[in-house]
């Protein structure tokens, strides 16, 4: 059985991760849902509400754990999942995506995902392996051979390919989603993934923000099966999308609600103009590949060593360290060479 639980007002001093359901804006509710993960503990799923519609932005990692908290949330404003009429998905990560699909099987609820999607979905929807394009090339042009063998001797558990099922809809920018009679609008926001969304109630106030903007950590930039040329720009020019855009309340997938979505986009956008000069630094101090560079600088809040990270962090800030080297690139600051598959870059 189930405990019951009842809306909650949102409050800032409260754990964000914590059970239940919290009332956003009229008709707008946060279910913070668990995941299978040590430095990310919940991902908020948002019900909106007009009337007898119901739809859910994003949907969690499908866990029994997830599934029991969001049937708990949703019993909480007196709806059920065969309420849900359809998920808005703000990107294909698993956190978001996969919960739609399983709990599509049994109640055939609509699901929804960025045109931009396409490419990663067709690959891990095709394999129940991991392709090795989607890390192994990427690694080795960072200059992370070593990396690359350790990540290929932990392995991953095979894919199950039918929990990457299609979307109903490809979504593509600025087409409108009624609620009732609310409209949301899916702005395109590449860089986190190539098809991430963000879906905004212009009317409202309100920016449901996905991963694109978070208001405690700095997304992970381009990890996907079929990444971009340059994430990193993509992500930064989304930031300025974002930025040129009326002022909201930031509803993100995962940490509190704040009040203005351009005070953390300002945030976010010295952050990385400030890691793009240390990384320029570090090449003039002699690093000539990603892997060099990351490992002279720190990571996380707590200002770890790259070799104090779990493997998988590990490779994501190498990731991370060659799409800002690639955007020095594109700007003049650097020039780049490849040997022997490794991008070496110099100062222009």
């Amino acid at each position: 059985m189930l405990a019951m639980v009842s809306v909650a007002a949102e409050d800032p001093a409260r754990d964000w991760t914590a059970p239940g359901v919290y009332s956003v804006a009229p008709g707008v509710y946060r279910i913070p849902l668990p995941l299978p993960l040590d430095a990310l503990r919940a991902v908020n799923v948002y019900a909106v509400v007009d009337g007898d519609d119901l739809v859910l932005i994003d949907s969690g990692w499908a866990l029994d754990a997830a599934r029991d908290a969001l049937v708990a949330g949703l019993a909480g404003i007196e709806r059920a999942l065969g309420d849900v009429r359809r998920f808005l998905v703000t990107h294909l990560h698993q956190d978001h995506y996969m919960q739609a699909i399983v709990l599509r099987r049994e109640f055939g609820m609509d699901v929804a995902l960025g045109k931009g999607e396409q490419p990663s979905l067709d690959i891990v929807s095709g394999s129940t392996e991991l392709p090795e394009s989607a890390y192994g090339s990427r690694l080795r042009a960072a200059g992370a051979m070593d990396l690359m063998t350790r990540l290929a001797a932990v392995g991953r558990p095979p894919r199950d390919p039918r929990i990457w099922g299609q979307p109903d809809e490809w979504l593509s920018d600025r087409a409108t989603a009624a609620v009732g009679e609310r409209e949301l609008t899916a702005v395109a926001t590449p860089g986190h993934t190539r098809g991430h969304l963000v879906f905004t109630e212009f009317d409202a106030g309100l920016l449901f923000a996905g991963d694109h903007v978070l208001p405690h950590i700095t997304p992970s930039i381009g990890f996907e099966a079929a990444p971009a040329d340059f994430p990193l720009r993509d992500f930064l020019d989304s930031l300025q999308l974002i930025r040129s855009m009326p002022d909201a309340r930031l509803l993100p997938a995962h940490g509190p609600v704040t009040a203005s979505v351009h005070e953390r986009v300002d945030a976010l956008l010295d952050h990385h103009d400030r890691r793009l000069g240390e990384i320029e630094a570090l090449i003039t101090r002699g690093a000539a590949t990603a892997f060099e560079a990351a490992s002279m600088m720190t990571w996380t809040r707590r200002q770890r060593a790259l070799s104090e990270l779990d493997i998988f962090n590990e490779m994501l800030a190498v990731l991370e360290t060659m799409s800002h080297l690639d955007v020095l690139v594109l700007q003049g600051r650097l020039r780049r060479t490849e040997i022997d598959g490794s991008r070496h870059y110099q100062v222009a």
